[in-house]
């Protein structure tokens, strides 16, 4: 019952309420945004939610649109701002998100989504944590953030899958508000991860045809 309907009505009425109660910071940090990092304020990227169907995320946007001589943009640590920075490590950046839940996308807690290219890398198994809608906060992101390894993430993420109620997304929800007051787990690049995923396994796939694994 929880997982096929109250869910999802929980995540409208939380969403929509945050969006209401947070309009004046919504206009506030999209000024400041404009400001300091230019346009457009909002960042969007397709991910895969549930059963694996793109939709575009959105974020309010970290970083600046500087360029090297040939008009190509700088890697993302280069463009990530002090600012920037400070807008990932209080999770601010991630308030458009809201939005992403309000129409459906997204819940309030689940595996994050990822990034489109790391799909055909994952494992059958790996593919379950498109079973259930990504989350604004998830399981992994309680226990480690960004600080886990890949292995790690998708443990947490298929472990959600799998024992998801109630109780476990009030758990996550609480603890995720703690974090964030804290400041705890997270690396300046927000979501950020030393090695990408499709790095990541290929460098397994390496290691296992090499021997060395």
């Amino acid at each position: 019952m929880y997982r096929k309907y109250i869910k999802r009505l929980l995540d409208i009425i939380i969403s929509l309420c945050g969006i209401l109660v947070l309009s004046p910071v919504y206009l506030i940090l999209g000024a400041v945004i404009r400001v300091k990092l230019g346009s457009p304020v909002i960042f969007k990227q397709e991910r895969p939610g549930k059963d694996g169907k793109l939709f575009y995320l959105y974020k309010f946007r970290s970083m600046n649109n500087n360029r090297d001589e040939k008009g190509e943009l700088l890697p993302d640590e280069a463009r990530l701002t002090s600012f920037g920075r400070k807008l990932r490590s209080t999770s601010l950046d991630e308030l458009p998100e809201l939005w992403n839940i309000l129409k459906g996308d997204m819940s309030l807690a689940g595996p994050r989504p990822l990034l489109v290219k790391y799909l055909p890398w994952y494992t059958e198994e790996e593919m379950h944590r498109h079973d259930v809608r990504p989350g604004l906060t998830g399981l992994a992101q309680v226990n480690g953030r960004n600080t886990l390894g890949w292995e790690e993430r998708f443990a947490y993420d298929l472990e959600y899958v799998r024992h998801l109620s109630f109780l476990m997304d009030l758990k996550i929800v609480v603890m995720t508000v703690g974090k964030v007051l804290r400041h705890s787990d997270v690396l300046s690049g927000g979501e950020m991860v030393t090695v990408d995923f499709d790095v990541y396994r290929r460098g397994q796939m390496k290691g296992k045809k090499d021997g060395t694994l």
